[in-house]
């Protein structure tokens, strides 16, 4: 980033904020609480801001019960942000069904799509090309969508994450 364009970021700063709502949804245990934890660090609610963009997070459950409220939560967000297990093999396919499903109503139809795959500190996780062939990513064309390999226990890939999110929230504007 130039030097101009730097300042020019600083000074639209000052004058405007930006917020984002975001629906973090996945099966039980893929992570989606300790994503939100460790984007949130020192602060005890679910909403963040960094920089000029304020990110409001619900951390929505991933049991089964749960799953029909996912559409509700997810209607005229920024983005949905999709948490699986990439080293638990054995649900890998509910995962797909329950994302693809969720994006078939069309409540939420045209809203991009990030994709986090897991636990990639696990020796059992998937390569970011299994993983996306596994859940079936590149089937889906009526929505951006962007996946990124994370780690929330070693923080691995979070900045990347969180560049993607203010980088969309600016694009939205």
């Amino acid at each position: 980033m130039g030097l101009w364009e730097a300042f020019l970021n600083w000074l639209r700063s000052l004058f405007f904020k930006q917020e984002m709502e975001l629906s973090l949804i996945g099966l039980q245990n893929a992570g989606k609480t300790s994503l939100v934890n460790v984007i949130a660090v020192g602060f005890n609610m679910r909403k963040v801001t960094k920089g000029n963009v304020t990110i409001k997070l619900w951390d929505l459950g991933g049991q089964p019960r749960f799953r029909s409220m996912w559409e509700r939560y997810c209607r005229a967000v920024s983005a949905i942000v999709y948490v699986v297990d990439a080293a638990d093999n054995d649900n890998l396919s509910v995962s797909r069904s329950e994302l693809h499903d969720l994006l078939s109503k069309p409540s939420l139809s045209g809203i991009p799509l990030l994709v986090l795959g897991n636990k990639i500190d696990k020796p059992v996780s998937l390569s970011k090309e299994d993983f996306m062939e596994q859940m079936g990513l590149k089937s889906i064309t009526d929505r951006e969508v962007c996946c990124y390999m994370i780690s929330c226990k070693n923080s691995t890939n979070i900045d990347t994450v969180i560049d993607w999110l203010v980088k969309h929230s600016k694009s939205k504007t």
